[in-house]
């Protein structure tokens, strides 16, 4: 028959092992993050350098969010909409969708690249074939004959 001593002893090998195992998951887990994190700074730096704004904007919360408006042709202040709720998921949409265009892409791959699969589109921006063209123009364009 095993004491309480002896228990409490096995018991605690036990958990350490375990914290052991989720300390080295959660190791892995940082190093996949930040790899994956590296790579969307990439992404967005080519794609920055392309629209001919400083690729380090990348890098700066809240002036990679002006400089992309710039990309897009929105007014700076749009960047103050991020800071509200619900207003901030429309302006985003927007805002791919106006980048998308400024470099000759269709509203739905600034939808489906750029906004839900921000990572992989700014990726194919940067490093495709892709030109920056400016933003799309205001208003309709005239016909001339």
């Amino acid at each position: 028959m095993m004491t309480f001593s002896a228990l409490l002893l096995q018991n605690d090998a036990a958990n350490a092992a375990a914290g052991g195992v989720l300390a080295a998951m959660g190791g892995m887990f940082l190093l996949v993050m930040l790899a994956i994190v590296v790579v969307l700074i990439i992404g967005f730096w080519k794609t920055f350098a392309k629209a001919g704004q400083p690729g380090w904007a990348a890098i700066i919360p809240i002036y990679n969010v002006y400089i992309m408006t710039k990309i897009a042709g929105r007014p700076g202040w749009w960047v103050l909409l991020f800071f509200v709720p619900i207003a901030n998921f429309v302006v985003a949409i927007v805002l791919a969708i106006d980048i998308a265009k400024s470099f000759g892409q269709s509203a739905v791959f600034g939808v489906l690249l750029l906004f839900l699969l921000s990572g992989i589109g700014y990726l194919i921006l940067g490093f495709g074939n892709y030109r920056y063209i400016g933003p799309p123009a205001a208003g309709p364009t005239p016909v001339t004959a």
